[in-house]
């Protein structure tokens, strides 16, 4: 269970799959025909570096090109920083996304948790900030969190990213999910990103474009030399060239991604207020997913129905009777809301 993650439609072929929380609309028609039109140059290695889609990237985010590290998803960026950093003692939030723990395990890093209660809505809490201190190296903060949905006020964010500055830590903001929040830039800490080497920010296109299969992440830092020690870590061609092609469409895709919003704040209050009507404790998420309580057979019983949802009992923090959904279609989360209707019946 510990390397478990949605998505697993390999194992559970012909489920609708609500385990993977990606841009309900699925994968934009115009990255599908780059993608295709890339299969013409598969005889030559992709570019190192990056460097035409760093470039697309940046003017995306508005940051400079120098200041972005392109991976093969998010997850590699975290295992690349953590290679180059080679951190001794970090601090992790639980239940969080579980890679950042396995990439510092593969550095022999010390890990302390700030674990988040159920009676706080698994936010978290203000005596957070006594966790920072001159002994950590890194810590790993995700907003909205992964898989509860909850996020962290942005003046808080700052407190802590003070506290890093002044206790020489780094401090890695997830902000994989941040498109799916309404004033995503209201959220996100790339505007601190020029006053300090001392945060690293992780994105990705999986979410926003649907385009997980395709295995492209990036980061964001001011720190340059540690950008640089992360490419020596990393093998020359880490980003196929079908990769950087399907991402240089994708920043294009702007409707798209404010199509896929727009459902998701519809869909979601949707969905929220048909599992409460079931009898289901939902945690009031702000993300593109949908943290519950329910039966602890309730993904066996789901499967039964066809429907793929997240059990997530293997996060650490978590115990059976924890699950999430992802928000998609109307019709779908229709079907599932029926499934789960009936099962519980």
């Amino acid at each position: 269970m510990k390397h478990t993650h949605g998505g697993d439609v390999y194992r559970y072929n012909g489920c609708i799959d609500f385990s993977a929380n990606c841009n309900p609309l699925g994968t934009p028609a115009g990255v599908i025909e780059a993608i295709k039109k890339s299969a013409e140059s598969v005889c030559h290695y992709p570019q190192v570096g990056s460097g035409r889609l760093r470039e697309a990237i940046g003017k995306y985010e508005q940051v400079s090109p120098g200041q972005i590290f392109c991976g093969n998803g998010a997850a590699e960026v975290v295992f690349a920083l953590c290679q180059a950093l080679r951190p001794k003692e970090a601090l992790l939030q639980a239940p969080t996304f579980a890679e950042y723990e396995q990439a510092l395990n593969s550095v022999q890093c010390k890990i302390s948790h700030y674990d988040t209660k159920e009676e706080n809505r698994f936010d978290i809490m203000p005596e957070y900030l006594d966790y920072v201190s001159d002994k950590l190296d890194i810590l790993f903060l995700c907003n909205p969190n992964n898989p509860t949905g909850m996020t962290i006020d942005r003046a808080f964010l700052s407190e802590v990213l003070c506290r890093c500055i002044k206790n020489n830590v780094l401090m890695v903001v997830d902000e994989c999910f941040v498109d799916f929040l309404e004033d995503p830039e209201s959220w996100s800490m790339k505007d601190e990103l020029f006053h300090t080497g001392k945060l690293f920010i992780l994105k990705a296109f999986t979410k926003r474009y649907g385009m997980a299969g395709v295995r492209l992440g990036y980061g964001l830092s001011s720190d340059e030399a540690l950008l640089e020690r992360m490419a020596q870590v990393t093998q020359p061609w880490n980003v196929s060239g079908i990769a950087q092609e399907a991402g240089l469409a994708a920043l294009k895709e702007e409707e798209f991604v404010r199509e896929g919003r727009r459902i998701v704040f519809e869909e979601r209050g949707y969905l929220m207020d048909g599992l409460e009507k079931l009898g289901f404790h939902v945690f009031p998420s702000k993300a593109n997913y949908i943290f519950f309580k329910g039966p602890e057979d309730l993904f066996e019983k789901c499967l039964s129905k066809g429907f793929l949802i997240r059990d997530c009992r293997n996060y650490r923090g978590l115990c059976p009777g924890y699950f999430r959904i992802a928000v998609k279609l109307h019709e779908e989360n229709k079907k599932l809301l029926s499934a789960l209707e009936e099962v519980l019946a």
